[in-house]
């Protein structure tokens, strides 16, 4: 049994996998509140407890941050997570922290066709580098490097890089955002949940864009993001419909970024939990019109496959999938093969 965890900074996330055929077997899944709990080591025992599960052989667990070393302090919680001290108290022999981009790269090969919605065909029979960029809590972006058989994850901190505005419009959210963040703006204060947010206020605040008395008792009785996000795929509020397409056009244009960087001629992959919820605005026009807006290169991203993925549970695929890999590596014994 494989056991699969996805750490976010609100959230944990914990699945047992196993395999058939050579098929990942999702088995039991349960999510928790980081904040109720004094570490991961308190939240995998109580799930293990109430599952009942059999000896555990593998368990990979996608973080958000740098691992170094097995080693890992979050951000977002007063938590410093040690692969070893974790494998020993748990009584897991292999067990691994990775990068949560890292785990979704490694989730991709496992998705099936209808786990996947694709924004852009462009050339289907492109091979080479793929990109990651996802938009949730947080924004995670990532490298899937082609070494001519496979693609090999690799993490990076780009949601945390300089924001570019692109227009007079997001040149005033810029301004706005340094005033009320005290300085500098990186992507990932525009393109995620506190993204969607920070673009509504400036959109009302500073263009004074009307905010219906009905919306604004919904804003303070539910999830903003999530009200935002319904009204806006609705049209039921002008408001929030150009929030979104600032927000899209942002996701964008940063998404085309990574592909010129990494030049990502194998695709494009949006992770992440908003893209999935916001698909009619995905497909509006405004993503790819940002993201094909490249000047000399345009060409090359008009080019570039671009998917959504909608599989929730693509990190924890791809942690277990890394976890039971890492492990035949290391013990010479294949869950996988065997199970063909």
């Amino acid at each position: 049994m494989i056991l699969a965890g996805d750490v976010g900074g609100t959230k944990v996330e914990l699945a047992l996998y196993g395999f058939e055929r050579g098929q990942l077997v999702h088995i039991r899944e349960q999510r928790f509140p980081a904040q109720e709990f004094s570490g991961l080591e308190e939240i995998v025992r109580r799930f293990l407890q109430e599952s009942e599960a059999p000896e555990i052989s593998a368990a990979c667990f996608g973080v958000p941050g740098p691992v170094r070393g097995g080693r890992l302090r979050l951000t977002n919680l007063p938590w410093v997570l040690d692969s070893r001290e974790l494998s020993t108290s748990l009584g897991i022999q292999h067990l691994f922290l990775i990068n949560d981009l890292e785990a979704n790269g490694y989730g991709i090969p496992e998705l099936k066709a209808d786990q996947i919605f694709t924004l852009n065909e462009g050339d289907p029979a492109a091979v080479g580098n793929r990109a990651l960029v996802s938009a949730g809590t947080g924004l995670g972006e990532g490298v899937l490097v082609w070494n001519g058989k496979t693609h090999m994850p690799m993490a990076s901190e780009g949601g945390h890089s300089d924001f570019a505005a692109r227009n007079e419009l997001e040149v005033e959210l810029l301004s706005y955002l340094m005033k009320r963040l005290e300085g500098r703006v990186s992507w990932e204060r525009v393109i995620s949940g506190q993204g969607i947010t920070n673009i509504y206020r400036f959109l009302r605040d500073v263009k004074r864009m009307e905010e219906p008395a009905w919306l604004q008792r919904r804003m303070a009785a539910e999830d903003p993001n999530a009200v935002i996000g319904e009204v806006g795929e609705q049209c039921g509020s002008e408001l929030c419909v150009k929030t979104l397409q600032m927000f899209v056009a942002a996701y964008g244009a940063e998404s085309g970024n990574m592909v010129l960087k990494v030049l990502a001629t194998g695709g494009m992959y949006l992770g992440g939990g908003i893209a999935p919820k916001i698909v009619k605005t995905m497909r509006g026009g405004a993503f790819m019109r940002a993201f094909t807006d490249k000047g000399r290169l345009t060409d090359l991203l008009v080019q570039t496959p671009v998917h959504i993925i909608l599989e929730s549970r693509c990190a924890l695929m791809g942690a277990a999938a890394y976890a039971e890999a890492r492990a035949a590596e290391i013990s010479g014994k294949s869950v996988r093969a065997a199970s063909r």
